[in-house]
């Protein structure tokens, strides 16, 4: 159910038309979170109804046709997306929900993740010992088969990962330990 939430979040950051939010997420959010133009605007309905997001139409003086609809986040949304990153629990697998999560934390303010993101960072250090015992188990060998050579491949790309996110993870626990500084 994250598709909603990214979309809230957008449209905190900009209230938008939908078409222009469609494009905002191609260029941005898009990156690490996919939504199609028609899940979008299917989305932006089913928020209009539940009362998290208005519409109000831009141009009153032109014809209907060629108004523009601009959507806005109304409390009981931003409410909904402050509720779904306080109680959206990750795991060390869920890291593009995490980046809409902080994306959220960015627009709306501290929402926890100080508290969050540790324990996914423990889980990572947890996922990199056992990458690095596996790899002395069983690639310590002086030479290794074609099989056994692309599945330490696979390994060392799964160690990098880890490694990378590792770094981000303590640049990033940095940004939330100093809240608003």
């Amino acid at each position: 159910m994250s598709t909603p939430h990214a979309i809230l979040i957008a449209l905190l950051e900009k209230p938008s038309s939908g078409y222009d939010l469609a494009r905002r997420f191609d260029r941005a959010i898009g990156y690490f979170w996919q939504a199609t133009h028609q899940q979008i605007y299917r989305e932006l309905g089913r928020m209009v109804a539940a009362g998290w997001v208005a519409v109000v139409e831009e141009g009153a003086t032109q014809p209907a046709a060629t108004r523009k609809k601009v959507y806005r986040v109304l409390p009981v949304g931003r409410e909904e997306v402050a509720r779904w990153v306080r109680e959206t629990r990750l795991s060390a697998d869920d890291r593009n929900v995490l980046l809409l999560k902080l994306r959220a934390d960015a627009v709306i303010g501290p929402l926890g993740l100080d508290k969050e993101l540790p324990r996914l960072i423990d889980e990572a250090r947890a996922r990199l010992k056992t990458y690095r015992e596996i790899e002395q188990r069983d690639f310590s060998a002086p030479t290794l088969t074609r099989g056994q050579q692309l599945q330490y491949a696979i390994l060392k790309a799964g160690i990098r990962t880890q490694e990378s996110w590792l770094e981000w993870a303590d640049e990033t626990r940095q940004l939330l330990d100093n809240g608003d500084a």
